[in-house]
């Protein structure tokens, strides 16, 4: 029998300075370790020591030369978590922040998550500590191709399968998807996130937007109630953040908020239009990271330096960052009569702000459950690409939209608790977790 502090305790010890990991791990405990110990076949296997552990870890010098000819070092990770239900799959992320111990927390994460959209993908994440900002065309290009070369040895589109994710956009897939074409002499569906023109699937770059509003769309039908008229806070303005606000808009919500690093943007008339659509992009490709032009073009207000939770809405979406939202957040959303939270950035609400909505009855949708439509189309594009097919963007928007409401499905219930509340986190790490233990059982590990 498991005891979760004294679990917690080793864990820590066997992965110190390491603590969005720890935090990961921690808040999927409190959710299946009853389902361990009243289980003597996930006992005697070992599940729990086994599933927090990755399967391998990759390391490596990225080396790559700058446009004044100077040699510059960064490193380079691939974290192959968990692969009981297919290939590794999981993003690639490029910021300085980059450590092992993010990567460990965000492929731990996307084990739960490609288990709850039911495609056979399993965990894993990678990256680097390259910084994009303010780098060139040549100076990227030279970078992907260094990755590149050695990341190359240890994947395979039936091995593992990266994709994009913050500072890994097409340009970067690109790059990267070439190299690899140049270094195996083959053109296979390896990397997710490709241009539309060398296998790539429609509504990608929309899909984790569209997926969290689509699952909100079920929590909200689940209770009764409609997403028509409702008053939206959004955080972010890239591509999660902009798909976010075209599906809301479209489902007849009102988005009043978006937020970069510089401060956030309220805006009454919503952002709603394709004009504004458009400039969320413009503002991304611009690299400055900042919204406050959004403002100037189109006479909404602007806070700077601050967060968007104090806004009076309906609806609360981080679609941001890790740990985006904390305790004081979640108290003020709740004051000011907030109805729904769905987390979209990965773990974007500290565990703090999570129990605080759960004990307040706040329907809570967690991000593997509610941002799972990215690495859903993802494996939608896997498929195309196994199959050398294209599907329509009606075609993979209407699997998009029945995988969001499957996952939805499983999270009411795995966590439907006797007074009729429905603890989303609960369920939907449960709903996870037993199909990845499931198979390793399975599998005679």
């Amino acid at each position: 029998m498991y005891n979760k502090k004294d679990f917690m305790a080793e864990l820590e010890r066997k992965n110190p300075s390491e603590p969005e990991f720890i935090q990961a791990v921690s808040e999927v405990l409190d959710s299946v370790i009853d389902v361990v110990n009243n289980d003597p076949e996930y006992l005697d296997a070992k599940i729990l020591e086994r599933i927090t552990e990755p399967d391998r870890i990759f390391m490596f010098k990225v080396e790559w030369e700058d446009d004044n000819g100077e040699l510059q070092v960064n490193k380079g990770y691939r974290v192959q978590f968990n692969n009981s239900i297919g290939p590794y799959k999981g993003g690639l992320r490029f910021h300085p922040s980059v450590t092992l111990g993010t990567l460990k927390f965000l492929g731990f994460e996307q084990i739960f998550k490609n288990s709850l959209t039911t495609l056979p993908m399993g965990g894993g994440k990678g990256g680097s500590d390259f910084n994009p900002k303010g780098k060139s065309d040549s100076e990227i290009l030279r970078f992907c191709r260094s990755f590149m070369t050695e990341l190359q040895k240890y994947i395979g589109p039936d091995t593992d399968v990266p994709a994009g994710d913050i500072g890994v956009g097409s340009r970067e897939i690109g790059y990267l998807y070439g190299q690899y074409k140049r270094l195996r002499v083959e053109n296979t569906g390896v990397l997710t996130g490709k241009g539309r023109n060398w296998g790539g699937s429609l509504i990608r770059p929309e899909a984790t937007g569209y997926g969290t509003m689509y699952f909100a769309d079920r929590v909200v039908k689940e209770h009764n109630d409609t997403f028509e008229g409702k008053r939206i806070s959004i955080s972010g303005f890239g591509n999660v953040a902009w798909g976010a606000c075209i599906k809301a808009s479209q489902l007849g919500a009102k988005v009043v908020t978006i937020s970069g690093p510089d401060g956030y943007i309220l805006d009454e008339e919503g952002v709603s239009t394709q004009e504004k659509w458009d400039y969320m992009l413009e503002l991304r490709a611009s690299n400055n990271d900042v919204v406050k032009p959004y403002a100037e073009e189109f006479g909404a207000k602007f806070f700077p330096g601050e967060k968007p939770w104090g806004e009076k809405v309906d609806m609360a979406f981080p679609c941001a960052f890790q740990n985006e939202l904390g305790l004081e957040d979640a108290k003020k959303l709740v004051a000011s009569g907030v109805k729904y939270v769905i987390e979209t950035s990965n773990m974007g609400c500290s565990t703090d702000a999570v129990n605080y909505f759960i004990e307040n009855k706040i329907p809570f949708g967690p991000g593997k459950a509610a941002n799972a439509g990215g690495v859903a189309v993802s494996g939608l594009e896997m498929s195309q690409n196994a199959m050398k097919l294209s599907w329509s963007s009606e075609e993979v928007d209407e699997k998009l939209k029945g995988i969001m409401s499957d996952i939805h499905e499983a999270c009411v219930s795995e966590g439907t608790e006797p007074d009729g509340y429905i603890n989303y986190v609960k369920g939907a790490n449960i709903a996870g977790f037993k199909k990845v233990a499931d198979a390793m059982l399975d599998l005679g590990y």
